[in-house]
């Protein structure tokens, strides 16, 4: 089977144009190239970058005009490569001289991969610390309820005392009946006697 160079080039918006990028990959010796018009760099399902990877075989090489023009986030790049590399796929940047098939090259993509993990592991520690000074301030940690719990204890008089259909208190308001009733489940005995109370239903 021959082995094929492939091009791949991409631009984020549709007025700009890919002569550029086209010319360099011509001139690096592509054989094929695939592109993309108007697909940000954060998103990795591209039709031309499908095309290209899907036409890539063992002892291909896959060449970009710039590290960025195959996407932005550091992570995937690193994965891309990685799972390039399994399938013994060599990857080459142009202007970054990144070149898979060559020592330095691959020495580049390890401290790539290195800053990639680095990177993580700063934004979980940063996550983690951010979540217990929360905690310790007494602030809610994670998403904020759906409901509040003047909303939740008028929902379970509504219910449980009034006889009210669960599907019409949900829809009024405006959550699921799955919502609605995570939310009830959630509160303690003490929340519902403190909305039995304002409601003033004695138990």
């Amino acid at each position: 089977m021959k082995i094929k160079t492939v091009g791949y080039a991409r631009v984020s918006t549709d007025d700009q144009r890919l002569d550029l990028q086209l010319s360099a990959l011509k001139a690096a010796g592509c054989t094929q190239i695939f592109s993309d018009k108007g697909i940000s760099g954060a998103e990795f399902a591209r039709p031309g970058l499908d095309m290209a990877i899907g036409n890539l075989r063992t002892g291909d090489t896959l060449i970009v005009w710039r590290l960025d023009r195959l996407g932005r986030s550091l992570k995937r790049l690193v994965e891309l490569v990685d799972q390039f590399g399994k399938r013994g796929i060599q990857f080459r940047s142009l202007n970054e001289a990144i070149d898979t098939s060559s020592s330095g090259g691959r020495l580049v993509f390890h401290m790539m991969a290195a800053l990639s993990e680095f990177e993580r592991n700063l934004i979980s520690e940063r996550t983690r610390a951010g979540m217990e000074a929360a905690r310790q301030g007494g602030r809610r940690v994670g998403r904020p309820p759906s409901l509040n719990i003047s909303q939740v204890s008028a929902a379970y008089v509504s219910i449980y005392i009034e006889g009210e259909d669960i599907d019409i208190v949900a829809s009024r308001l405006k959550v699921s009946k799955r919502t609605l009733r995570r939310s009830l489940n959630a509160n303690d005995a003490q929340l519902q006697r403190m909305s039995l109370e304002k409601y003033g239903v004695r138990t």
